[in-house]
């Protein structure tokens, strides 16, 4: 079974990503800040992290950094409501895998996790 963790500090957008990635049979961690999602990743090892931008304390950026010092080739995607000209691309070049903004349609969702875990 793969292993996702879910960031993001609002519960209610976790329990929505939570909802859509349980159906698709996936083990689901959540963090509600970069500081636990970083130790999160270091006890469980997800197969893929799903990292909102804007937190508080570590936002994702900052929480992607330490990701990748820890793990290159660890496989990161981008949930949020960044949707400003340039931000998927600035996302991209941080080394996120990949960029969907909010709201999230489910079946994009789902077919964009399949892929990064495929």
């Amino acid at each position: 079974m793969k292993r996702i963790l879910l960031v993001d500090d609002n519960p209610i957008n976790r329990e929505l990503l939570r909802e859509i990635l349980d159906m698709e049979g996936y083990e689901v961690e959540e963090a509600e800040d970069g500081l636990n999602a970083l130790r999160l990743y270091k006890e469980r090892k997800p197969d893929l992290t799903i990292l909102d931008l804007q937190m508080p304390v570590l936002d994702g950026f900052e929480t992607l950094k330490c990701i990748l010092d820890c793990n290159p080739e660890a496989v990161v995607m981008a949930v949020t409501a960044f949707a400003m000209r340039g931000d998927k691309e600035r996302a991209l070049a941080a080394g996120f895998r990949d960029y969907i903004t909010k709201p999230v349609e489910m079946n994009h969702l789902r077919s964009r996790v399949r892929e990064l875990l495929a």
